[in-house]
């Protein structure tokens, strides 16, 4: 059988946009092999009201469990039931998004069924009835194709690297009482959102990131200049040199350590190019950098680069982007 599984993301109820992608590369693969896409959403009450939007990004059967001990995000809990639906259902594959949240449940999900684990996928298709896919090595420096010889496969996908399509897939609706675990032994305490209104690097289309080269916390005014005239859909990132001073909270920090990233649109704006910065960000379809330095690394990875002063640069650059979206 074929068929492909995608968990889908829900963050306080809300599906989150990258699980539509995961939908998407489910449906593009299991049409190559042959079966169908279906979804899993998990979560408290009232989770499964948007559950057939998944349909139209190719999920033939959303199967939808409700329940209070599904809420938050308990790996336990969440990889268990996961773990039950992807052994009992004969699937070729399960897909999660490369988030946090999928980055702790698909190992746990792998070990529980012993199937083989592939992290950070940026490229996923079936080749002659076989499941192909290409993550990054070796800190981005290198691409490795990879196969699987056991079934189903657990891989996690990297958000933005795939994009989402259209469907007319049925959606069909199939709730299931989940069987919970009784001997979870975490809880969740308390939840700190980021700031109201910020947007997550991990979701974002365009995302304007600033290294030691902004010289303090006091000039990020510049990067949020840019960001508003960006519009909406654009995060601040940062390296993890700024983040270690303290200048910029950690969520914000894109690299190895921090979080890795696809944007369609990537700004690094006194950023040098450390391998561990390149390693999150170097897959971004479209690179700008801005550096005083002609040698720094990060030029080797952009697509446009500036050679000047980012203090003179940047209002200049802002401006000239609020213009055409004025005038746009």
């Amino acid at each position: 059988m074929g068929d492909v599984l995608a968990i889908a993301e829900q963050r306080d109820g809300e599906i989150r946009p990258v699980a539509n992608e995961v939908v998407t590369v489910a449906a593009a693969v299991a049409e190559g092999l042959g079966g169908t896409a279906h979804a899993l959403l998990l979560g408290g009450v009232g989770v499964g009201e948007k559950a057939g939007d998944l349909g139209s990004f190719g999920a033939e059967v959303v199967r939808v469990s409700e329940d209070p001990a599904l809420e938050g995000d308990v790996p336990e809990t969440h990889a268990a039931v996961i773990a039950k639906v992807a052994s009992s259902h004969g699937y070729s594959a399960v897909l999660f998004a490369a988030t946090a949240i999928g980055k702790d449940l698909a190992p746990r999900v792998a070990a529980l069924i012993d199937a083989p684990l592939a992290s950070d996928v940026t490229h996923l298709e079936a080749d002659g009835g076989r499941l192909v896919g290409i993550r990054p090595i070796y800190g981005g420096k290198a691409m490795a194709r990879i196969g699987f010889e056991a079934s189903p496969a657990v891989l996690s996908l990297r958000p933005n690297a795939f994009g989402t399509k259209g469907s007319r897939a049925d959606g069909r609706i199939e709730p299931f009482t989940a069987a919970i675990p009784h001997s979870v032994r975490t809880r969740i305490v308390d939840f700190q959102a980021a700031q109201s209104g910020s947007v997550d690097v991990s979701d974002a289309s365009v995302i304007v990131s600033g290294g030691r080269g902004m010289k303090g916390p006091e000039h990020w005014s510049l990067l949020e200049d840019l960001q508003s005239a960006l519009g909406p859909g654009t995060a601040l990132g940062a390296s993890r040199a700024v983040v270690d001073a303290g200048w910029r909270p950690h969520g914000e920090q894109v690299g190895q350590t921090g979080k890795t990233v696809a944007p369609r649109l990537y700004f690094a704006v006194g950023i040098s190019g450390a391998i561990q910065h390149l390693a999150g960000m170097r897959t971004s379809q479209t690179i700008v950098a801005i550096n005083k330095d002609p040698a720094a690394p990060i030029f080797t990875v952009a697509d446009y680069g500036i050679v000047g002063d980012a203090f003179e640069v940047l209002p200049r650059l802002t401006a000239e982007i609020a213009a055409l979206c004025e005038g746009g």
